[in-house]
């Protein structure tokens, strides 16, 4: 009897400043190399494109909606990427969205259960190299940060990240993205895919 592989589906976390979307770059570059097909999805770009057909208008008020608006965008994205069927899919997200009423979790039971991930990883840097990345970039609206504030975000989301592989029975690979180490981190991440 033939046997068809299923698609593994990563689950990439990582708080903004950790160098994530540098690192998804790299991490593309060589699967491909490996010949399987990869599609990367930035789950809060996918929530932002239904909620675009609702009249936001800048992705960073995604996380000032009621926590009912944003479950049911968080609902509207999984639906979508639990459809894709590429040999490899990406996952690009965050483990909270820091809301109005505190730190509302980006992968709630129910979005988990839709996406049904093989995987976790879990991108970190030190809080000062987190803070330099943030304060060096201008291209988003993100709310005052300090380096306690960091360290309190990474704490925030080991503790949600660990429920969620709970609840999934997926491991997860912690990666620590040192300044100037990209292709190390690139290297264990996709060896922890299994490639």
């Amino acid at each position: 009897m033939l046997c068809l592989a299923e698609n593994k589906k990563i689950i990439m976390v990582g708080i903004p400043g950790v160098g994530k979307s540098t690192l998804l770059s790299k991490v593309v570059e060589i699967i491909k190399t490996h010949d399987k097909t990869v599609n990367v999805i930035s789950f809060g770009t996918l929530m932002f494109d239904v909620a675009k057909e609702n009249g936001l208008k800048d992705r960073d008020e995604l996380r000032k909606l009621p926590v009912s608006e944003q479950q049911n965008l968080q609902k509207l994205a999984a639906e979508k990427i639990a459809a894709y069927t590429e040999q490899i899919i990406i996952i690009d997200t965050h483990t909270f969205i820091n809301s109005s009423e505190g730190y509302y979790p980006g992968l709630p039971e129910h979005v988990l259960k839709i996406i049904k991930p093989t995987n976790f990883v879990s991108v970190s840097a030190k809080p000062e190299e987190i803070y330099n990345r943030r304060m060096a970039d201008t291209t988003r609206n993100r709310d005052k940060i300090t380096i306690t504030n960091i360290k309190k975000e990474l704490d925030a989301q080991s503790g949600i990240l660990s429920a969620c592989t709970v609840l999934t029975g997926s491991p997860v690979k912690l990666i620590l993205n040192r300044e100037g180490e990209i292709d190390k981190a690139a290297e264990k991440i996709v060896k922890a895919m299994g490639l």
